[in-house]
């Protein structure tokens, strides 16, 4: 036998079987038929239809015609939404809070802008399919630091490397705004007791700190924009610094400063820094951000609130503080999400959900709430333009459910990611099922 023949015939062959088989639809592509839409882009959309060709949406609406080379999904009494956006979370960069191992928040030092979020998440992270389950898509991956940690990295929890999971790998820069700590009581004076002498020191001694610290602040962007003037300028004894040319676009208004702050003070010392440096700021966490709505809306800041569930921040705050506030802003007209900030916090980011709904509860309107961890989140990180929402020419990131996804009952159905489904299994799941069926 002549197997050079043989070799040299087997393409041809393959090209005629593959010739003679029926088009098969790939897996991001295809039609969810008779569901009712929540596009979170105007009204819903009774017995609709949307049609996802290569990961995009391209239809969407009543009375599609249906795609010869494409498969049906029927959505028969189910709800569609788009997933769901954790819009400032540690998720993928923590796996287990007790082994500092299997931690990669933070480097050393108090200025890290160069760092990259996604370049430090793990893909395989346990935490990433229990927090899809609960309908979150997406997330923005914030490191920690001193003062300056990071880039934050906006990225869909399915790949299988960072490379296929990266949405906007430099979406914003982390920073922690400066504060004046002292202790909670009066500290010990100078005859080992409690007393105003004791309080003046601990505050003079915590008002010099912060006010090194926001010198040090100030310097360093004064230093990243002395950098960038030399570049342009194309000096002779220029040299790359990679600290400095990572702040360029943060100082050119490409890039947003995240800023974590807590109290009002803070929230008043974001606002004034950004006047100063002239750069856009997001205030992350800000529970007391009810306190600064008018100057927040006048600046036209976005928020990101951290976490709901928790206690009152003060001792003298009302019991429900923590759930008006996103009323509070809507109220304003301030452009918000949530986050749930910290991953390690018993997955905290599956509890996406049912922060929004604890805000419905306690006065934020139903859509305005789903908008908050969708459409709101796409906007406020400068990715509206693919995700959020279901429009054409979006990626296809759908939350399929039997019901209101922020109803703790409803059950996620099915879940895509760039129009391809995703597997909800999960350790938690499993582990639930397990113990379920023991003997």
């Amino acid at each position: 036998m002549n197997h050079s023949k043989l070799f040299a015939a087997l393409p041809l062959a393959f090209a005629c079987v593959l010739s003679a088989a029926p088009a098969v639809a790939a897996d991001d592509t295809f039609m969810l038929r008779g569901a009712t839409l929540h596009t979170m882009s105007g009204a819903d959309i009774e017995n609709g239809s949307v049609i996802v060709r290569n990961g995009k949406i391209i239809g969407v609406g009543k009375n599609l015609a249906v795609p010869k080379d494409v498969k049906v999904i029927d959505g028969k009494g189910l709800q569609v939404y788009p997933g769901m956006i954790d819009a400032a979370t540690e998720v993928g960069l923590i796996e287990i809070n007790s082994v500092r191992e299997t931690q990669d928040l933070s480097e050393l030092g108090k200025f890290n802008p160069q760092l990259v979020a996604l370049t430090a998440v793990n893909p395989s992270s346990e935490h990433i399919p229990v927090t899809r389950f609960s309908g979150v898509t997406t997330v923005a991956s914030m490191p920690e630091g001193q003062l300056i940690g990071g880039h934050v990295s906006l990225m869909h929890l399915d790949g299988w490397t960072t490379d296929e999971m990266g949405v906007k790998p430099r979406a914003g820069l982390h920073m922690r705004m400066p504060v004046i700590q002292t202790p909670r009581n009066f500290g010990l004076d100078s005859t080992g007791g409690d007393g105003p002498a004791a309080a003046r020191s601990s505050f003079t001694e915590a008002k010099r700190n912060f006010d090194k610290e926001m010198a040090e602040l100030n310097e360093f962007f004064e230093s990243a924009r002395r950098y960038k003037q030399a570049k342009e300028a194309k000096l002779p004894n220029f040299k790359p610094d990679l600290k400095l040319e990572a702040m360029i676009p943060v100082l050119e208004g490409k890039e947003p400063l995240m800023v974590t702050v807590v109290k009002e003070r803070e929230i008043r010392d974001a606002i004034a820094f950004s006047d100063k440096q002239k750069v856009k700021i997001i205030l992350c966490d800000a529970p007391e951000a009810f306190k600064v709505t008018k100057e927040i809306k006048e600046h036209n800041i976005p928020v990101i609130l951290g976490p709901m569930l928790s206690l009152p921040l003060n001792e003298d705050d009302a019991y429900d503080r923590s759930y008006t506030t996103p009323a509070d802003l809507q109220k304003a007209g301030i452009l918000f999400s949530l986050g749930t900030l910290e991953g390690k916090a018993n997955l905290a980011s599956r509890n996406l959900p049912f922060q929004a709904a604890q805000a419905v509860a306690f006065g934020l309107p139903h859509e305005d709430a789903m908008k908050a961890v969708t459409k709101n989140a796409a906007e406020i990180w400068g990715v509206g333009d693919v995700m959020g929402t279901i429009e054409e020419g979006k990626w296809a990131d759908l939350m399929i459910t039997d019901g209101d996804p922020l109803d703790a009952r409803t059950q996620i159905k099915q879940l895509f990611i760039k129009g391809k489904p995703v597997d909800l299994s999960n350790k938690q799941k499993d582990l639930y099922e397990k113990y379920l069926n023991r003997p």
